[in-house]
């Protein structure tokens, strides 16, 4: 017989994690299934590590920074190991934590896969059988493989951080942001790096941006190649060779990173025998209160193919529970004024429309304000390394709906000016605020 609950949660990662607890905080019963590591991608082969491995790569550029302002010491190498030993003990302690928040909170883990067999029941890899009225999909996804002779031998995004060297020698294929953040990290920390492109980089975030990012990594010492057609690759001795079926063989290289896209993780769950419906890649379906097509079956995260970012996905758990269990009938996330980062080098960052989405939508009611300089802590040195800014205004009363920086912070600045884009920012409110001075993010408040 089937043990009930009130939600099943297929999926230990990010959107899973926050949906199950906000489920149970509401007093639901909750069962979570996690075959793997507890967090999912981000914690063990995502986001976490990759931001560690940016510090590091950080801390290398300020290391030659320092020269430049004065300081007598030499840039030293990183030790990798010591550096990876740091980050496994602090990813541990994440896991430890999240199994005593589920112990705490009461939520049934199985360390199991699960399939559907009917819509509102769940088989286990062990055989039990797992019944409840809500069913929350959040299996994440995975990298894109593709079958090419000697995939084998290149590595994708898991696996650089169970690198115990750093490759002198590396080929980057792809043009994502997996692809354009290893590049630039790998890079700084020492790498040959060069980044093997089929059209532009970062074809989702705003075009002149992007391409300013291409020119600075460029500066930077990394090759960028456009218009690959990637075959294969194959070895000559100790070297990885690219095989183009435009141009020949590219090499040689140490190693060769797989950058071209994920894919979900839903093609062992037995969708079909709920009658769930998917796209031509495998992504649940969803409306805008993360339903599919069937009662009772939800989907959160990565697997839906919306936003593929981290805080999505909880803020996207977090609502739907609370619609479920929380007595929240209108409560949904709002997909409009998502936040989103390129921790390339410099970091890339962006809230709302790129000019290309916003001229379809607001033709001559756009109007673009640019802001370009250079940073004091380069200007002190005589370097002129550009950051760039862009506002797009819609409307008679400029109502903001998109900003975009390239440069050092981006990452910290967009922050709370997606505060003000969800509660309906103005150009006006821009120019009524008081600049903090100096800083960068002042000239998001002073463009025009």
């Amino acid at each position: 017989m089937a043990e009930s609950f009130d939600l099943i949660v297929i999926g230990g990662g990010s959107g899973g994690l926050a949906t199950a607890f906000r489920a149970a905080r509401h007093g639901a019963r909750v069962a979570l299934l996690e075959p793997g590591a507890m967090g999912g991608t981000c914690v063990n082969v995502g986001c976490v590590p990759k931001k560690a491995l940016w510090f590091a790569a950080q801390l290398a550029q300020e290391q030659r920074l320092a020269l430049d302002y004065g300081f007598a010491s030499s840039p030293g190498a990183l030790d990798w190991e010591h550096f990876r030993q740091l980050r496994h003990n602090y990813i541990d302690g994440i896991r430890q934590r999240y199994f005593a928040r589920l112990s705490e909170a009461g939520i049934q883990v199985f360390a199991e896969t699960g399939r559907f067999v009917s819509a509102d029941t769940i088989a286990t890899s062990s055989g039990a059988e797992l019944r409840a009225t809500q069913i929350v999909i959040a299996t994440g996804g995975r990298p894109r493989r593709i079958d090419v002779p000697g995939f084998e031998l290149g590595m994708v995004s898991d696996d650089i951080f169970d690198l115990r060297t750093l490759p002198r020698r590396i080929a980057v294929i792809g043009g994502s942001y997996i692809a354009v953040e290893f590049a630039g990290l790998l890079n700084a920390l020492g790498s040959e790096v060069t980044l093997h492109l089929r059209r532009r980089l970062l074809t989702d975030f705003d075009a002149e941006l992007a391409d300013a990012l291409q020119t600075r990594m460029q500066e930077q010492g990394v090759e960028v190649r456009h218009g690959l057609q990637v075959k294969g690759l194959h070895r000559e001795g100790d070297a990885i060779m690219i095989d183009d079926a435009a141009q020949g063989a590219y090499g040689p290289y140490d190693a060769v990173l797989w950058a071209i896209g994920r894919v979900p993780n839903s093609d062992r769950l037995d969708l079909e025998a709920a009658g769930v419906e998917v796209d031509g890649e495998g992504h649940v379906i969803t409306d805008g209160w993360q339903n599919s097509n069937v009662t009772g079956i939800c989907a959160v995260g990565d697997v839906t193919g919306r936003a593929e970012l981290t805080p999505v996905a909880v803020a996207a758990g977090r609502r739907l529970a609370d619609r479920l269990f929380g007595g929240q009938p209108e409560s949904r996330l709002n997909y409009d004024t998502i936040p989103s980062v390129v921790f390339a080098e410099p970091p890339l960052a962006m809230v709302g429309l790129t000019e290309e989405q916003a001229r379809d939508v607001h033709g001559d009611q756009l109007r673009v304000y640019r802001s370009r300089f250079t940073p004091l802590q380069y200007a002190v040195t005589g370097k002129s390394s550009k950051t760039l800014m862009k506002v797009l205004c819609a409307g008679d009363d400029e109502r903001v709906v998109g900003m975009h920086v390239l440069g050092p912070g981006a990452d910290e600045m967009l922050q709370g000016f997606a505060v003000a884009m969800t509660m309906g920012l103005r150009k006006r409110d821009l120019e009524a605020t008081v600049a903090i001075h100096p800083s960068s993010a002042e000239e998001l408040v002073l463009i025009g």
